[in-house]
């Protein structure tokens, strides 16, 4: 299958509208794609906390819509990153995963929300389950920059059969280090893919990009510099099975292990 992670610039002065039409064309543009990724909150801006309760949808909302269409034309599955969900009176920081028909074929609402340098528990509301997503090609989970640096989250959903985790993000350039470090370990642990897609640019400290590529085996056999670009690759989703049974580590698991869904 090919993938296409699309590290999208957060530039100051852009308003949501344009960067939804912005967002759309490019993931329109990635011909031939089978899944396409989007990093979390960009139609807003994650740091711009301040709109998220004027700017939240539903998630028939413009910002799903507009990429359930873009998924309709180019006939990929697109994972349309995360928005801000409004349920009620919450919010949410929900990640959205859309087949090949634009119809929603499963959410995730982030569970842990960052409170270092950032409001988001102040003005949303966490999630309470993983996600695992039955897809073509095969089990998939989502989790939410922030949750790269908990590891029972990923042995939660690989416990629920993941076969490859999808991770939107917009993680800062301070801790840049450590993305790049947590990327590859939740693939190599739990021998998966691992699929990111972190935004470039940026208010204040400005996201740190480095969108990777992961095989099983904890190699980045693609990875995105600081700038805007279009990250792609080949990956094959049957590799998981043959890392598996070649190196046999999690028939190894001793603690937490819980029975196969």
């Amino acid at each position: 299958m090919r993938v296409a992670s699309i590290q999208l610039e957060i530039p100051p002065g852009e308003t949501k509208e344009e960067r939804v039409a912005r967002a759309a064309a490019l993931v329109e543009e990635q011909t031939g794609a089978d899944l396409v990724l989007l990093p979390e909150i960009w139609n807003v801006g994650y740091f711009n906390f301040d709109d998220y309760a004027a700017e939240a949808e539903t998630l028939d909302g413009p910002t799903v819509s507009r990429m359930a269409d873009a998924a309709r034309r180019v006939g990929a599955w697109v994972l349309g990153g995360s928005i801000v969900e409004r349920d009620g009176d919450q919010l949410h920081n929900t990640a959205v995963l859309l087949d090949r028909t634009g119809e929603i074929a499963g959410t995730y609402r982030k569970i842990h929300l960052f409170g270092y340098g950032s409001r988001e528990p102040e003005v949303l509301t966490r999630g309470t389950e993983p996600a695992v997503i039955e897809t073509e090609f095969g089990r998939v989970g989502i989790s939410t920059c922030y949750d790269l640096r908990f590891p029972e989250l990923y042995r939660a959903m690989l416990d629920r059969g993941a076969m490859m985790f999808l991770v939107p993000s917009a993680w800062p350039h301070p801790r840049v280090e450590a993305w790049t470090i947590l990327n590859r370990a939740r693939a190599l642990e739990n021998q998966v893919w691992l699929i990111s897609a972190n935004c470039a640019g940026g208010p204040g400290a400005g996201y740190c990009g480095r969108s990777m590529i992961v095989d099983p085996w904890g190699t980045a056999i693609a990875a995105a510099g600081f700038q805007p670009t279009v990250l792609a690759a080949t990956v094959d989703p049957g590799m998981v099975g043959q890392v598996r049974a070649e190196f046999r580590q999690l028939d190894d698991r001793v603690l937490g292990r819980e029975p196969s869904r």
